[in-house]
C-alpha cells in the first residue's frame, strides 16, 4: 500500500486530524467554539501543509484512488489540490528557482529588487492556482486532473459551508485560505535574496531536529533541491554527502521557521 513505510505515521496524524475536523463540523455550532478550534488548528495545518509538499513529489500509495482520497483530505487541511504542487513546484518553481524571472515562487520583481515577506506571500499565494495551471498547457494530463479535482473539492467545500454555515467557514472554507498564505509565507525565506546559478547556493536549511520532524527534513532544503524525487526520510543522508558544498552561512538551525534569523 505504502511506497515508504517512513510515511505511515504522518499520513495516519493527517487523517486522524481529519475526523476530529469532520466531528467539529457535525457536533460544533457555537461561534466561539468553531473560532477556538479555527485557530488552535492553525500550526498542525501548518505542519501538514509540508507533508502535502512531499507527497506531490513522491506519491504516498502505489494506488492512484488512494493518493487521490489522500489529496482530497490534504485540500481541505491546506488549500492546495490534487497536482497543484505537482505543476506550480515541482514541474516549475524546481525547475526554474535559479531563474527569476521564469520561477513560479519568484522572490524577486521585475526591477531586481527583493520582495518584502507580505507582497511575496499576496503575490504567490493569489496566483498559485492560475500559475500551475499556466505551467499544465505543457502537460495535459496533470492539467486535467488539476482543474477536476480542484472543481470537486470545491463543490464539496461549498456543499459543507451551505448545510452548516459556520462549521463550514470555520473548519473548512478558512483554514483553506489561511493555509494557502502560510504555505506562500514560509516559502519566502528559502531563497530569498539568494540570486546565483549555483543550486548548492541557492537555498537556506534548518538542520534543528524538532523542526525537521515536525516538518519531514524540509530543513534539508539544498538536498531537497538538488534531487528533488529522493523521498523525504532520505535528505539527511543525502545532505551529509553534499554539505561541503553548501556555504556555511546558508545553514541555520532555528525551532519554527526554515531560513533566516
Amino acid at each position: 500500500m505504502f511506497r515508504f513505510p517512513a510515511d505511515r505515521i504522518p499520513v495516519l496524524c493527517v487523517l486522524a486530524f481529519s475526523v476530529l475536523d469532520f466531528a467539529v463540523y457535525l457536533l460544533v455550532d457555537e461561534l466561539v467554539l468553531l473560532a477556538g478550534y479555527f485557530c488552535l488548528m492553525i500550526i498542525p495545518r501548518a505542519v501538514i501543509c509540508a507533508w502535502n509538499h512531499h507527497h506531490q513529489h513522491t506519491m504516498t500509495f502505489y494506488s492512484r484512488g488512494l493518493n487521490r482520497a489522500l489529496e482530497f483530505f490534504y485540500a481541505l487541511h491546506t488549500g492546495v489540490t490534487t497536482n497543484l504542487w505537482v505543476l506550480h513546484h515541482v514541474l516549475g518553481h524546481h525547475r526554474n528557482f535559479l531563474d527569476q524571472s521564469k520561477d513560479e515562487s519568484a522572490w524577486q520583481r521585475a526591477d531586481g529588487l527583493t520582495m518584502g515577506p507580505l507582497e511575496y506571500t499576496l503575490n504567490i499565494a493569489g496566483t498559485a492556482y492560475a500559475r500551475g495551471y499556466r505551467v499544465g498547457r505543457r502537460f495535459p494530463r496533470l492539467q486535467r486532473e488539476f482543474v477536476v479535482y480542484s472543481l470537486l473539492t470545491l463543490l464539496i467545500v461549498l456543499a459543507l459551508v451551505w448545510l452548516r454555515p459556520l462549521a463550514g467557514l470555520f473548519v473548512f472554507a478558512l483554514p483553506m485560505l489561511v493555509s494557502l498564505l502560510f504555505t506562500a509565507w514560509v516559502t519566502h525565506d528559502h531563497h530569498s535574496g539568494l540570486d546565483t546559478d549555483n543550486p548548492f547556493e541557492a537555498s537556506y536549511n534548518n538542520l534543528n531536529p524538532v523542526f525537521n520532524w515536525l516538518t519531514g527534513n524540509l530543513g534539508y532544503h539544498t538536498a531537497h533541491h538538488y534531487k528533488q524525487g529522493l523521498h523525504w526520510s532520505k535528505l539527511p543522508e543525502l545532505h551529509d554527502r553534499i554539505k561541503h558544498r553548501i556555504p556555511a552561512e546558508l545553514i541555520r538551525n532555528q525551532t519554527f521557521v526554515l531560513a533566516k534569523a
